[in-house]
Parts: C-alpha cells; structure tokens; sequence
C-alpha cells in the first residue's frame, strides 16, 4: 500500500509525462495535498462521497470563488483518474460556474498616460511590451532576448498557456524602447545566464517576478491618476480591444492572443465601445406621428 507522498509523487510524474505547466503542477499537486491531509487516512480508503462532501464544504463553508473551487476539482480528479486508475461518478462531484463579469478598460489615452507616467526605462520597455504584444503576465517576464525578431517584426512567445508557442506582432515603437532598454541595461543583464529579457535584480533570481510587474503597473496607474479597478492582465485585455475596435479580424486576433478555442476571444466583443453613429433600430420605425399616447 503506497503512501500519501509516494502517490503525490506519481502525480507529479503523470503531469510531467503529459507536458503540463510547472505552475499548474504545483497548484493541482498543493491542492491534492491539501485535500489528502484534510481526510486524514490513507488515499485507499477515500471514494467518491469523501470528494464529493470536501468540494461541497469549499463551497458552502469556505466561501471560495468559483475558478479556486474548480482547480480543487480538477486536481482531485487527476490524481483519481489519472495517478491512481480508479473511476469516478463526476455527476456526484458538485461544481460551480465561474461568473465572468465585464472588467473595466482602458482607453488608449490612458494607456498612452500610464506609459507617460512611468519614468524608468525598464519599466516602460516591460508595460509597452505587455500591451502591444498582448502578453500574460507570465509570458512578460519569461521572455528572451532571441525572442524577439526584429526583421520579421514578431515576438516569439515559447511555452504559453497550455504548452503552446505562437507569434504576436512587435511593435515599431516597442522595438525602439527595447533598444534603448538594452543599451543601458545590456551589462547588468548579461550577468544573467538564461538570455532573459527582463531579469530580476535580486540575488539568484533570473527573470522578473511576476509580483513585480504587477507592482510596476499598479505604480504607473496610480501615478497617472487612473482610478479604475485594473491590473497587469488588464493592458492584454486593451491589446484584444482596441484592435477589435480598429476592425482587425478576430481569427487573427485570437492567434495573436494564443487562445486555444475562438469562444474565448469572442469575449472581447462584449467589451467594444459602441461607436457614437449607432443608434436603436426603434429609431428607424414609422411610429405614425410622435409616438405619443394621449
């Protein structure tokens, strides 16, 4: 009969063998781990009905959001389905749907102000990279040198969400930042082995943290008196926008973005601002006089 810690460690090995991401690693690996120590005995003698009555605790009890609850499941579900070869009555196992409220966005004369509001030149070359490539945060501080093409005009974006690599477009005046960025920056970067773009300043750390552009952005904002509620992810949100709002194809858009199904970029059209000429079809209807009821 296996432990505890020697099944977590075949669930490592089954992620690993199926070219998950370290970052979802960890989480489904510290998520299963939690769950193991909450039924405190041995993992043959939990079934569907100990899954089952912890997933309804998180929800009922603990008050989780929806995506936190749902990466509880699925870890669950891996490690039982996967690691361990033993069925289960997903219908028995309670879910939520996570609730996807329309986010706030940015103006291009905000953006343009945040930008402006930022004087340190690495930081400007990390924020005009997000937005004009439309990168996650991840993708922001795992980026490389060789990365970027400046002949063919495109940044390589290696091992995105799901695995997955893909270009998106570089900018003529993201190009110059970076230029600029690396003449005087090159030195302290080159002390860097990994060929990252965007390194860290503490010791026996590579790229930059993913807090620290998060902490970089929130800065410009608030420097530039912005009051909306925004974060880092908030810039590739603007990037899928405005180009939707510029008329740009959103099959294009959604290679640009990495999106593994078209449902995903589709979303960005709930965000368009209605442009000033559309008006209500009502406008258009012979109401016989004013519409006036007496």
């Amino acid at each position: 009969m296996k432990t505890n810690e020697e099944v977590l460690a075949r669930m490592k090995e089954d992620m690993q063998l199926r070219g998950m991401s370290e970052g979802t690693q960890r989480e489904y690996l510290l998520r299963a781990k939690i769950f193991l120590t909450h039924c405190n005995r041995n993992i043959e003698d939990i079934d569907t009905q100990d899954i089952r009555e912890y997933v309804t605790l998180l929800i009922k009890e603990k008050n989780l959001v929806a995506s936190t609850i749902s990466v509880y499941r699925a870890a669950i579900c891996f490690l039982f389905t996967v690691t361990l070869d033993r069925d289960l009555n997903y219908r028995k196992i309670p879910h939520t749907k996570k609730k996807r409220s329309i986010p706030e966005i940015l103006t291009r004369e905000e953006v343009s102000l945040i930008f402006k509001n930022e004087l340190n030149l690495r930081n400007k070359a990390i924020l005009m990279t997000a937005y004009s490539a439309g990168l996650r945060v991840s993708e922001i501080c795992k980026l490389k040198i060789s990365d970027i093409d400046s002949v063919s005009m495109r940044i390589l974006v290696k091992n995105g969400k799901g695995g997955k690599d893909r270009y998106t477009v570089l900018s003529q005046k993201t190009l110059d930042i970076l230029r600029e960025y690396w003449r005087q920056y090159r030195s302290f970067v080159k002390k860097h082995v990994n060929d990252y773009l965007f390194v860290s300043k503490r010791r026996n750390a590579n790229h930059i943290s993913k807090n620290m552009v998060q902490y970089i952005f929130k800065a410009a904002v608030e420097r530039a008196g912005i009051k909306k509620d925004v974060s880092i992810h908030s810039l590739r949100t603007c990037f899928a926008t405005h180009l939707l709002e510029s008329g740009m194809d959103i099959y294009r858009i959604k290679q640009l973005l990495g999106h593994s199904c078209i449902q995903s970029t589709t979303f960005y059209l709930r965000l368009l601002n209605f442009d000033d000429k559309i008006k209500s079809p009502l406008d258009d209807l012979d109401m016989g006089g004013d519409g006036a009821h007496g």
